[in-house]
């Protein structure tokens, strides 16, 4: 995905904001167009209430791909996996980022804001929107994963 070219949505709760601020203020600077589904401060909220949001999104094709955090980054994945159209992905390094796009099509990036430094954050951000799914083999295995057994 190249810069410019898509909107990136964006959420996290208290534990992730200093760390979305900071991908924002990046992002934006190299060309990206980003949407906050916040949360504004770092007051203390239920990730759930931003997550959702976002992730209805990306379910519903509004966005192809997005970006979550929470302290952890488990509470934002966890959520966002109750849709069935979304594969999110908790990511701690940039290698795990890729790989989570070219082998399980990943379409949300989630990261752990109280765990990794901003630095982290966004080479990983970068390679999630620049890397493709490789399809092929795993092409299968995508398939499994939103049927109930």
């Amino acid at each position: 995905m190249e810069s410019g070219n898509e909107i990136i949505p964006i959420a996290s709760d208290h534990g992730g904001y200093e760390m979305k601020t900071y991908l924002i203020e990046n992002m934006t600077t190299m060309g990206y167009k980003m949407f906050d589904f916040g949360t504004n401060s770092e007051t203390s909220v239920d990730y759930p209430d931003m997550i959702h949001p976002l992730a209805k999104t990306v379910n519903d094709g509004t966005y192809p791909l997005g970006i979550i955090l929470c302290g952890s980054g488990n509470g934002a994945q966890i959520t966002a996996n109750k849709y069935p159209n979304v594969r999110a992905a908790l990511c701690w390094t940039v290698e795990i980022a890729k790989l989570a796009r070219q082998h399980n099509n990943a379409n949300i990036l989630a990261l752990p804001g109280r765990f990794i430094s901003n630095e982290t954050a966004l080479e990983m951000v970068k390679v999630f929107l620049s890397t493709g799914f490789e399809g092929g083999r795993h092409q299968h295995r995508v398939d499994k994963i939103s049927k109930t057994l």
